[in-house]
């Protein structure tokens, strides 16, 4: 009796991971598959990464991903944030300090410390809740509070959220300095839209405008069809400031839900002669100059896996910090470039999927920095 007891013991915590945290039992055995990997290839440190979906989640092309490069000058420390990717857009996990290989001005910088940092975020929601035709607004009505709910289950408590919806102008439901308990009412509130103009370009600049004196890591999640019925802002305005803003955003789209609303109406209906093509295709080139992603919608039931791509890309970052190498000489841009290597032949590194398929993984880091004193450094 007593040695049954003590198995029961002892096999618990694998029944906790199995069944109440599937989750954490899914890092423990992806990092298992790297460990075995490394094992069974004796001389090659190949880094096998978990199972991933084979398709991305978004539409269209990334736009170049922003890094951060802070330079201490009384100490000479250099501190990177980048992003690792494959070529999916997921985030490459469990590579080492000994793969990654740092030059500036073409000479590789010793003693590099490499960490993972798990940002808190600033996210502006921006919703569509207004347009010409109530049978396509009431998709807004039915979805956009749904959603907006969603959201708050991939928040953390140091997270700060705002939240926005527009129709012929923009109003604030949420401020960042709003705690997260009066998000629930705020989604609540909102019922089928009424008659109104939709002036998304408008609505997009006033957000992005908003955003500037955000501090830290940020990023605007609109959700709307991309329509614009009388803005006062054209495309290419708004689509220049996406592209000289240090905000990312992430689109998900809602045109292919109110298309299909639409088809039942036939091809007499006002609204059957909407481009929900270019729509479409303005939201993902939005998203790709501002460093963001597009999403399109054709479920509800997405929209959980959107919302954990968009964090784990806005988040999850390498930290990498050294002592620069070169002489002091303020103003003079210093030139980055980061490898991941075989800390053994120094050759490119292997990384592999779950399936043992090599998959060539993507560094982002800006290309210079500049060597200018910090204040209060």
């Amino acid at each position: 009796m007593k040695t049954t007891i003590n198995r029961l013991i002892a096999i618990c915590p694998l029944i906790f991971m199995l069944f109440v945290n599937p989750f954490s039992w899914s890092r423990v055995s992806g990092l298992q598959t790297q460990t075995t990997s490394t094992q069974k290839s004796g001389q090659s440190p190949e880094v096998t990464l978990p199972s991933r979906a084979a398709k991305p989640l978004y539409e269209g092309q990334l736009g170049k991903q922003v890094s951060e490069i802070e330079f201490k000058p009384a100490s000479r420390v250099v501190t990177m944030k980048l992003a690792v990717d494959d070529p999916n857009g997921y985030f490459r996990p469990n590579i080492r300090r000994e793969n990654f290989a740092v030059y500036e001005d073409g000479v590789r910088q010793k003693n590099v410390t490499v960490e993972v940092d798990h940002s808190p975020v600033s996210v502006a929601l921006l919703v569509e809740f207004g347009g010409r035709y109530h049978e396509l607004t009431k998709v807004l009505g039915e979805g956009v509070a749904t959603a907006g709910r969603q959201l708050l289950d991939v928040l953390e408590h140091d997270d700060k959220i705002a939240v926005f919806k527009y129709d012929a102008n923009v109003e604030t439901l949420v401020d960042f300095n709003q705690s997260h308990d009066v998000l629930h009412s705020a989604f609540n509130g909102l019922t089928t839209p009424g008659f109104s103009e939709a002036n998304f370009y408008d609505a997009l600049l006033a957000t992005l405008d908003r955003m500037k004196n955000v501090p830290g890591r940020k990023a605007i999640i609109v959700i709307s069809s991309g329509i614009d019925t009388f803005s006062k802002t054209t495309y290419q305005e708004v689509l220049q400031a996406a592209r000289t803003s240090s905000t990312a955003i992430y689109s998900i789209g809602l045109g292919r839900l109110m298309q299909q609303e639409a088809y039942i109406y036939g091809d007499k209906a006002p609204f059957a002669r909407i481009d929900w093509n270019s729509a479409e295709k303005r939201l993902e080139e939005l998203a790709k100059v501002s460093g963001g992603r597009a999403y399109i919608l054709d479920s509800r039931v997405e929209i959980p896996a959107i919302y954990d791509d968009i964090m784990e890309n806005l988040r999850l970052r390498y930290v990498i910090s050294y002592v620069s190498s070169k002489p002091a000489a303020p103003g003079l841009p210093c030139k980055i470039r980061v490898e991941l290597i075989d800390s053994k032949t120094g050759k490119p590194l292997t990384v592999l999927d779950s399936n043992g398929k090599p998959i060539p993984p993507r560094v982002f880091v800006q290309e210079s920095y500049s060597a200018a004193p910090a204040s209060g450094d």
